[in-house]
């Protein structure tokens, strides 16, 4: 790409960027959400964040998913969501969840086979 290619393809972006988060406060009023998609839009944040940690839990380093119990993450993810459950603590979760991933570690119980 040129120069000029790469200063318009910036410029076009800032304008999207610009127009999708400003349009919710420029016509906001105007539009009224149903309150059925109010509701589904209560689940968006508890999506995202599965969408983004299930992965990590679930697949090694080859992009292969391992659900044995040799996964430290996976063992250390059902811990911390059966802590959570049993709490209702987000911030002790993430403790406790980070507490057990790094005693799995450190006791190299699923280290590589030699």
């Amino acid at each position: 790409m040129s120069d000029w290619e790469m200063w318009a393809v910036i410029g076009v972006l800032c304008v999207a960027t610009a127009a999708t988060r400003s349009s919710f406060w420029m016509i906001g009023h105007r539009v009224s959400i149903p309150p059925r998609v109010q509701e589904m839009l209560r689940y968006a944040p508890a999506c995202a964040l599965v969408a983004i940690v299930a992965p990590d839990i679930l697949v090694d380093g080859q992009g292969e998913v391992q659900l044995a119990l040799a996964n430290p993450k996976l063992l250390a993810g059902a811990a911390a969501l059966g802590f959570y459950l049993w709490r209702r603590s987000m911030l002790l979760t993430i403790v406790f969840g980070m507490a057990v991933f790094t005693l799995l570690r450190v006791l190299h119980v699923f280290g590589p086979a030699a």
